[in-house]
């Protein structure tokens, strides 16, 4: 769904750019907003694995966080409690999630292990990408999917074209 306030008129093409400005002062024009059983827990985690610092908390009666932001790397994401009546479950309560939220930082492998340390999976360890990243996955331990990366050398399109027809297969495939 499209909330058209959020839009500017369609450019060439059909395609819509989002307005920063519509999002507000301090908020990116695409935010993650994560669903987390225990969201107070959550916010210590991510704390301690990747340096959030705490934004805003709003807590309801019943303690439960209806709303709480914290900053990332300079990025605003955005969580709450799981609340099943209004139809928002995490990940654990989805038994998965599809979304991965991806990382940039300077140490992937000290980020890697710290998140480690902190209670997190280690689903993918640290390896240098044929498109020029150091990257590794994590899934907390509420469920969410983080891809953490350190770029280790700029490349243009063609160059991870090419890295990329020769780099392992995956699932018996050699990309195209």
């Amino acid at each position: 769904m499209t909330h058209a306030s959020t839009l500017e008129k369609p450019r060439k093409g059909g395609k819509s750019k989002p307005k920063a400005a519509a999002a507000g002062g301090d908020l990116q024009p695409v935010t993650p907003h994560l669903v987390c059983a225990a969201a107070a827990e959550a916010i210590a985690f991510y704390k301690q694995a990747f340096g959030a610092t705490e934004v805003t908390r709003l807590a309801g009666k019943n303690g439960k966080l209806m709303h709480a932001a914290i900053e990332v790397g300079g990025a605003r994401i955005m969580l709450m409690d799981e609340a099943p009546e209004w139809g928002a479950l995490g990940p654990k309560a989805l038994k998965g999630t599809p979304v991965t939220i991806h990382l940039y930082v300077d140490d992937v492998d000290g980020v890697l292990a710290r998140a480690v340390a902190a209670g997190a999976t280690l689903k993918m360890p640290a390896a240098d990408m044929f498109w020029g990243d150091r990257y590794g996955v994590v899934i907390d331990p509420f469920g969410h999917s983080w891809s953490i990366a350190t770029r280790l050398r700029d490349m243009s399109p063609e160059e991870i074209r090419a890295a990329m027809a020769t780099a392992p297969v995956r699932d018996g495939e050699r990309a195209a």
